[in-house]
């Protein structure tokens, strides 16, 4: 008998407003998806989706309202917070819902990290952060367990003799989101599993072997796959176009946007963003079958989670329409 695959559901914290969000996350589990992830951004990607709530909250909220698991998918910590920030947050959530959350972490885009005033390095720097930063939370998840100090002095964060006081007595699971190969790999080799986003299978197959490959060079068991999922899904073809052309115009860019810093400033490039951009990337369509298929192509790949985000306002219809008529049909 097939194995139920973990379908969540992504909680746009830069569109709904956080009582919004919290109750669309209880209706989806009601619809039969499983945990949910949220990313922490600091602004919206466009004005037009309005919001970006602060996720530590938003989620130990959700910890009281739901029953699955909570992630961060995902938070820098390399540019508005120092990794010791980061590495509390994350305990005192898993300390306060245990077994339920993962904590994941990425390298940061302009639009939410430069508002502290910092300069914006390059890519290889921002990457170099982020796996310091790993070390220095590994360090101070290591503290909480054992009830021993500990420090860090790197190229770019240092870390005064302390330690975790609230701690889960298990340390949440880290994993990495990355959509490059080479990120992939060192994910592979020092955390606990890899995220990122859809895209076509022969890229992602060739991501998930450079994260299999990173691991097996350590010694370390294959780690948790999670892939984030937009979709344009409405009762007509016309209808899912237009949510995604108003609503997610992210999908149809094929470049990366972690070096644009305002929404206004993506806003003027989502103007030249045409209905034909989005083929072979996300999937706008009303035919609930061809979003199974879509997704199921995900899974047998071998991703272990993924969580869907619907771009349209339509969010009740859809999580009733998916939970009847596409999650029941994937398999795992």
């Amino acid at each position: 008998m097939a194995t139920p695959p973990h379908i969540g559901y992504a909680a746009m914290l830069e569109r709904f407003h956080p009582t919004e969000a919290i109750a669309l996350a209880q209706e989806a589990e009601k619809h039969g998806f499983t945990g949910v992830m949220a990313a922490d951004h600091f602004q919206p990607w466009v004005p037009a989706q309005g919001q970006a709530s602060f996720v530590w909250n938003v989620l130990g909220a959700l910890g009281q309202v739901t029953t699955g698991d909570l992630g961060t998918g995902v938070t820098a910590p390399t540019f508005r917070w120092h990794p010791a920030m980061v590495a509390q947050a994350s305990a005192t959530l898993a300390a306060m819902y245990p077994g339920r959350h993962w904590l994941g972490l990425g390298s940061g885009e302009a639009i939410n990290e430069h508002i502290t005033g910092q300069y914006w390095p390059e890519a290889p720097e921002r990457i170099n952060r982020m796996f310091e930063a790993v070390d220095v939370i590994k360090k101070l998840f290591v503290s909480g367990l054992t009830q021993r100090d500990v420090k860090h002095d790197g190229q770019f964060y240092k870390l005064e003799s302390t330690r975790l006081w609230t701690m889960p007595a298990v340390a949440p699971e880290i994993l990495v989101a990355t959509a490059g190969p080479v990120t992939a790999k060192r994910a592979g080799r020092t955390v606990d599993g890899l995220i990122t986003e859809a895209a076509p299978v022969e890229k992602l197959a060739s991501l998930l072997q450079r994260f299999h490959e990173g691991a097996r060079e350590v010694g370390r068991e294959t780690g948790t796959k999670v892939l984030r999922v937009h979709l344009s899904w409405a009762p007509t073809d016309e209808e899912a176009m237009r949510n995604a052309m108003t609503e997610w115009p992210n999908g149809g860019m094929r470049f990366g946007k972690s070096d644009i810093r305002s929404p206004w400033e993506l806003e003027q490039i989502a103007r030249m963003v045409k209905p034909s951009d989005f083929e072979g990337g996300m999937l706008v369509s009303s035919d609930p079958d061809a979003h199974r298929a879509h997704i199921q192509r995900f899974l047998d790949l071998g991703f272990d989670r993924v969580y869907l985000h619907n771009v349209g306002r339509n969010q009740r219809e859809w999580l009733e329409v998916f939970g009847r008529d596409v999650l029941p049909k994937l398999v795992k």
